[in-house]
């Protein structure tokens, strides 16, 4: 019997009903919400720690006028760091792994940062494609290629994460079956797959704090260019 070692990235169903919303909707349970009391515990201490640094160091370059999206990239990053976190469990579904579900995401971002450029500073917005002092014969050929990097922006957004988690976990899965079937036939070398499926469980759980880092990151990037 063949394994498809693709069908732990399909949406699972049940009695027809997709459960990838249920998916979706997990991290904001997980999390406690503000309190009216003066004392915090140490859970939501904690967490209000991370947020503030988190802000203030992607916020750092990014001008005054641009803080206003520190709300909402803030929850992109804790979103999308509890999904790629709770996928590594067993018997999970990770959303991220989907492309659609990340190009949902990266591209109405990306298409607000680009409204937010063109109507506080059209000038300097069109500016990026065209570099200050280029020769007359590759103005058109530079306003090409810059146009088609600005539209590559959410694709590249989108495949980086997926790309990332889907070849992570596809590589957990063909370690954890070679281990699995060695393990009746080689139990030293059965022993020694596990020691490294270990090892490369602890380098994706890494993988996927930076894949969430990354994509919040990036869309900052594009967001300092247009404030």
């Amino acid at each position: 019997m063949m394994v498809n070692f693709f069908d732990q990235f399909m949406s699972p169903v049940f009695l027809g009903i997709p459960l990838i919303a249920l998916a979706l909707s997990l991290p904001w349970i997980l999390f406690p919400r503000p309190s009216v009391r003066w004392l915090h515990n140490r859970m939501l201490t904690l967490q209000n720690w991370f947020i503030n640094r988190f802000t203030q160091q992607i916020f750092l370059p990014i001008p005054l006028l641009g803080h206003r999206w520190a709300l909402i990239l803030a929850s992109l990053m804790i979103f999308l760091l509890t999904l790629n976190m709770l996928g590594l469990l067993p018997y999970t579904f990770t959303p991220t792994t989907q492309l659609s579900m990340n190009m949902a995401i990266a591209t109405p971002l990306w298409l607000a940062t680009v409204i937010t450029g063109m109507r506080n500073q059209p000038t300097h917005a069109l500016g990026h494609l065209l570099p200050e002092g280029t020769p007359t014969l590759l103005i058109p050929i530079l306003i090409i290629i810059e146009t088609i990097s600005l539209f590559i922006r959410p694709i590249a957004l989108g495949v980086r994460l997926t790309a990332n988690l889907t070849a992570g976990h596809l590589l957990i899965q063909l370690i954890a079956t070679a281990a699995f079937q060695l393990l009746p036939i080689m139990p030293t070398v059965a022993l020694s797959t596990t020691v490294l499926l270990f090892l490369l469980t602890l380098l994706e759980v890494a993988v996927a704090m930076i894949q969430a880092y990354v994509f919040v990151l990036l869309l900052s990037l594009y967001l300092q260019e247009n404030v």
